[in-house]
């Protein structure tokens, strides 16, 4: 097999979270499970997402157990970031640019929104609220925060984002990134983004 830079990417995001020490990771993911996964719930993942699972999977409190974890609980985790944005779409009024006109009524947006998200690039959790967006043959995604409608950019990548997480003093460390904007990759995420951080 031909290694990809995203393939690369998400060995060294592994990586570094093994040497950080404080997540116990058990073996990584084999390819069957992935297809397995990908196929049970609808979606692939991005490829540094797909190649930091294989090198190994961690486990504990916060992480996906996507190997034994309960499938319905998975889902739910999985539907968080769209019902964050029909959320939006109900009580602050948030409606994309490339859906066309709004329908005039909160149930007929909501519909009509859900039926858009349908086509929208998945966002998939790593660890609690963060999220990486889907597609095999990408890589390099920002990690974004859900937390129901407010959704922003946590770190630049998933090799950044094990650092700002989990490193130099354990969960929760901030780090400023003086000068750089972080933004999503994938369209409609950074038009919601943008939307969002204009939010009160």
């Amino acid at each position: 097999m031909v290694e990809t830079p995203g393939m690369r990417w998400g060995r060294k995001a592994a990586r570094r979270l093994a040497r950080l020490g404080s997540v116990r990771i058990g073996p990584g993911l084999t390819g069957e499970e992935l297809a397995r996964v990908e196929e049970q719930f609808g979606f692939e993942f991005a490829d540094d997402h797909r190649s930091f699972l294989t090198t190994g999977l961690p486990a504990g409190g916060g992480w996906p157990d996507w190997r034994y974890g309960n499938p319905d609980g998975l889902r739910q985790w999985l539907a968080l970031p769209g019902k964050g944005v029909l959320e939006a779409v109900r009580f602050k009024g948030y409606w994309a640019s490339s859906w066309g006109a709004r329908p005039d009524g909160v149930t007929d947006a909501e519909d009509a929104a859900a039926d858009h998200l349908a086509a929208v690039p998945w966002l998939v959790p790593i660890f609690g609220g963060r999220y990486l967006p889907t597609g095999r043959g990408t890589y390099g995604h920002p990690v974004l925060s859900v937390y129901g409608a407010d959704i922003i950019c946590w770190a630049p990548d998933l090799v950044d984002y094990v650092l700002q997480e989990f490193g130099e003093g354990g969960v929760g460390k901030r780090y400023s990134y003086d000068g750089w904007e972080m933004s999503a990759s994938a369209e409609f995420w950074a038009e919601y983004l943008a939307w969002s951080a204009l939010e009160p």
